[in-house]
């Protein structure tokens, strides 16, 4: 019995004994792995910078990959110097690889990686309240310093989209594309090419409207969607508000002919469908509208589904049902507040008429479907060199008259771009001068930002021999395109991204002496005018009252093979 207790004993201090040794192993590897961690603590957290990228380093400090900022990655805590560099590198890890980067570039939230406390304005940015709202508080010229506060969005390759920013005069948001990190580079202008110098030098301002030097044309990108793609060559005929309520009629003529595309209105003074944007901004417009939301909408899509490209026109700064809802709008004498040319003509500098023209026009490619928008009359009224002195055109942030057109194409594009439809803009025949008209309008600046722009060179408007051309030049259209033309082409070559040339023709016949009808061959004519200057983007048929068997006729002119 007292064998077989000892054993017993003898089992007991064994078996503890192994207790004793796990314990103690679990013990010692504890305390290990937690000094170890301790001495190389781990986190998550996202890379930082004052620019979208940050440069990584391999461990023995070569310069390795960048990546954007934002990219989530793994610290180490630990500190590293080169010799005789008196920078300082943390060590981190991005998929299962060791790297170096410079200390501070690492943040524990997201919305903390961007760094920067002040820009630069490269162009003149529209303020906008928020980000994702088209409302607009305020303007910041070429040249000025903003304060940093925020961000929007962070892309993929770690720009924003928008920074939230503060002047002394506002805060809200701008587009980053249009600053820069110093004010040297601000107060440049685009001039890699030398073409600068043709804008800025030896263009008087015989209307004193500003200079063209005084424009923007540094590049802008033009638009291109897969899912809305422009033909090249767009042939298109125009639908009033009228036209457009028998879309069936017109599609056939255009299948006879060969056209490809329709220019339809969306505002031309009155308004050819009820929006919901106008009952916002000018209630007296939605009244007067030609139909409802629901009718046009069918209407167009009968248009779309008939394979046609659509563009949707809207008159912008000609518009008197607005004026006579919104008169602090219009364009009035200083002296007494009378309307300039007894007519509500609205004021190209009021950031209202502006938010109300592109919400507008956001509306109508989302909700109706257009696949371009094109704006009418973006301009300031002619005839007033003598008066100019005497009108309030209420210029609120002291812009020249074709900075305020620019200007408002910028917004207009930056918006519209957004929702995936082109812009394009109408422009006088002599905007293609060298010079800034007295209305504001300056070709190369407007090119320079939309995606199509559109002279409206009717012959029927140049002076009987405009060109120094002999014959009265409404008589010998081809002969005065083809000379307008060379103008174009010249124009278009002094920017880095000129837009897309489509020109709207005279479809209707002359109105003056002598009044010659204007049928297929004064169409093909005008055509082959552009074409012999390589203007080869297409054309419009003006006819305001859409006549639809002048139409009928203009089957040569539209199959017709240019060269």
């Amino acid at each position: 019995m007292k064998k077989k207790r000892v054993k017993l004993k003898i089992g007991n201090i064994i078996i503890f004994i192994g207790i004793i040794i796990a314990i103690g192993f679990i013990v010692f590897t504890g305390i290990g792995s937690l000094v170890k961690k301790m001495s190389n603590p781990k986190e998550k957290v996202y890379l930082a910078s004052i620019t979208n990228t940050v440069q990584l380093y391999t461990t023995d400090f070569v310069e390795a990959e960048t990546l954007p900022r934002g990219t989530e990655v793994t610290l180490f805590e630990r500190t590293v110097k080169k010799e005789e560099d008196p920078t300082e590198y943390n060590r981190i890890e991005y998929k299962d690889k060791k790297y170096l980067i410079p200390l501070n570039s690492t943040v524990k939230e997201k919305k903390d990686v961007v760094l920067e406390k002040k820009k630069y304005v490269r162009t003149p940015v529209t303020v906008y309240k928020k980000s994702g709202d088209l409302t607009i508080i305020g303007a910041i010229k070429k040249g000025t310093e903003v304060e940093i506060l925020g961000y929007d969005i962070l892309q993929e390759d770690g720009t924003v989209s928008m920074y939230k920013v503060k002047t002394e005069d506002v805060e809200g948001y701008i587009y980053s594309k249009y600053l820069v990190d110093t004010q040297e580079l601000s107060l440049k202008n685009y001039d890699e090419e030398g073409n600068y110098i043709i804008h800025s030098t030896g263009l008087a301002d015989p209307y004193g409207v500003g200079m063209a030097g005084d424009l923007d044309f540094y590049p802008h990108e033009k638009a291109k969607f897969t899912d809305n793609v422009m033909p090249d060559v767009v042939k298109a005929l125009y639908l009033n508000s009228a036209a457009i309520q028998n879309p069936d009629a017109y599609i056939q003529v255009a299948n006879n002919i060969g056209a490809n595309a329709f220019v339809v209105d969306i505002k031309d003074g009155g308004a050819a469908y009820a929006s919901p944007v106008m009952q916002e901004y000018t209630p007296t417009t939605y009244n007067r509208a030609a139909d409802t939301m629901e009718n046009y909408k069918n209407n167009v899509q009968k248009l779309k589904d008939a394979g046609f490209y659509v563009i949707g026109r809207i008159v912008v700064f000609n518009d008197s049902l607005y004026g006579t809802d919104n008169p602090e709008d219009s364009i009035v004498y200083k002296s007494t507040g009378a309307l300039f040319g007894g007519q509500y003509w609205l004021t190209p500098y009021s950031r209202r008429v502006w938010e109300y023209n592109v919400k507008l026009a956001v509306e109508a490619v989302k909700e109706i479907g257009f696949h371009e928008i094109q704006f009418d009359y973006v301009r300031f009224p002619d005839r007033t060199t003598s008066v100019n002195h005497l009108l309030d055109f209420r210029d609120k942030y002291g812009e020249t008259k074709a900075q305020a057109v620019q200007n408002f194409l910028f917004y207009a594009t930056d918006e519209i771009h957004k929702v995936g439809a082109y812009v394009s803009a109408d422009v006088f025949g002599e905007s293609a001068g060298k010079y800034v008209t007295g209305y504001g309008q300056y070709w190369p600046a407007i090119s320079n930002v939309v995606d199509v722009i559109s002279g409206m060179p009717y012959p029927d408007h140049f002076h009987a021999h405009a060109y120094g051309i002999s014959e009265i030049v409404w008589t010998v259209p081809e002969k005065l395109i083809t000379t307008w033309g060379a103008d174009v082409a010249r124009r278009q070559k002094t920017i880095p991204t000129p837009a897309i040339v489509r020109t709207w023709i005279q479809s209707y016949n002359a109105i003056h002496e002598p009044r010659i009808e204007y049928g297929d061959n004064e169409i093909a004519a005008q055509i082959q005018g552009l074409y012999n200057n390589g203007l080869t983007g297409g054309w419009m048929t003006w006819n305001s009252g859409s006549n639809i068997n002048k139409y009928s006729s203009f089957i040569t002119a539209f199959k017709k093979e240019y060269k």
